[in-house]
């Protein structure tokens, strides 16, 4: 997969800095994903080279430079959201029911839907 080159723009502290300040424009659509693997790639059950998957999508999701620059109107999360989903078709045998509760649970908390 080629985002495994983003790895290294992977951090917990960029990741949620990103999500923080994007959340509105990036919407649900893209953070469920993001989030589920994040939750996975927390797991300590999780092995490794699905670690190396979900560093190297959420990475491309944290940097800036990317195929559509995230500032585009409408489309600038796009990429993003291709690449999440393609790490979550990946490594979905990884995704455990309870990362996609919490990815929920903290979709709830942000957009307050019941």
């Amino acid at each position: 997969m080629q985002s495994n080159k983003y790895s290294d723009q992977y951090s917990d502290d960029s990741f949620w800095d990103k999500v923080k300040r994007f959340a509105i424009v990036t919407g649900e659509q893209v953070l469920e994903p993001a989030l589920k693997l994040y939750y996975a790639a927390k797991d300590k059950d999780t092995p490794t080279w699905a670690k190396g998957t979900i560093y190297g999508a959420l990475g491309y999701f944290i940097s800036p430079i990317d195929a559509i620059p995230d500032i585009t109107p409408v489309v600038g999360y796009a990429d993003d959201l291709g690449v999440l989903v393609l790490a979550v078709t990946v490594v979905a045998a990884n995704i455990k029911p309870e990362h996609a509760e919490k990815a929920k649970e903290t979709l709830k908390q942000w957009f307050g839907k019941q």
